[in-house]
């Protein structure tokens, strides 16, 4: 689905739905809510949410903009952003009210048992630099793969651990992606970068293995690694690339969303 598709025909109206309640948000919210770009509508969308949620630009208690005006804002359908309000519920960060005035509302969160954790974690990690420094690597990686003729035995290899990926179950999901990371950046041609690429991989681990694994983020990651695989496979550097670049884009949207 396109991030940039518009509400659905057919959707519900908002519960609760109060125009005047909405003007109230248009200020503190215009700063964060924007439109997402397309390729990673979901992540992208969840992450500008969170951070209303994390500045505490709707406060605990107070109900959330209604959905078209959310949907609008960040020209996503209301199927998508439907989604993204499910996370957040999952998450305990929202509630859903209904009635004639339901609507989304911010809960009321006590700090979690790992909470300590968590901030030590982000405390020792630069996570925007070690963010940066992926995507340089993993689209350098993708480009050189994909520039250079991989022997059959490197092309099966490379078929296996894509198709590992889409056998995965939930809990061994995130190592099996980071073995197909991996191995595109040992089959680049370069062994310093593979190795580099190991040490900031290992890092980023650490902040996945802080949030959620999310279905319908995987969904998508799973859509982009066979783009990416087939782009390699056909020698289209410049597709490779720019795939990798959006698949790093997605995966940091949800680590900022989540820890910054």
């Amino acid at each position: 689905m396109s991030s940039n598709e518009k509400y659905d025909e057919g959707d519900r109206p908002d519960e609760g739905h109060d125009e005047g309640h909405e003007a109230r948000h248009d200020d503190r919210l215009t700063a964060v809510l924007r439109p997402v770009r397309a390729g990673n509508g979901f992540e992208e969308a969840l992450e500008q949410v969170l951070q209303v949620l994390r500045l505490g630009l709707v406060p605990a208690g107070e109900r959330l903009p209604a959905e078209r005006e959310l949907a609008d804002r960040l020209r996503i359908s209301r199927v998508t952003l439907r989604e993204v309000l499910k996370v957040l519920q999952e998450q305990g960060l929202v509630e859903s009210r209904r009635g004639r005035y339901g609507g989304t509302f911010v809960c009321r969160r006590p700090d979690s048992p790992g909470g300590a954790e968590l901030r030590r974690r982000i405390g020792d990690l630069d996570v925007e630099d070690a963010l940066r420094f992926r995507e340089v690597l993993e689209v350098g990686a993708a480009g050189l793969c994909a520039a250079r003729p991989l022997h059959d035995q490197d092309a099966t290899r490379l078929r296996e651990a894509l198709a590992a990926t889409h056998d995965a179950p939930l809990a061994d999901y995130r190592r099996r992606d980071t073995l197909l990371h991996l191995t595109l950046a040992e089959l680049s041609g370069s062994p310093r970068l593979a190795a580099q690429y190991a040490a900031v991989r290992a890092e980023v681990n650490e902040l996945l293995d802080c949030i959620p694994l999310l279905v319908r983020n995987l969904e998508h990651s799973q859509s982009q690694h066979t783009a990416l695989v087939d782009a390699v496979l056909s020698g289209d550097a410049q597709a490779a690339r720019a795939t990798m670049r959006e698949h790093c884009s997605g995966t940091a949207a949800l680590l900022r969303g989540f820890l910054t």
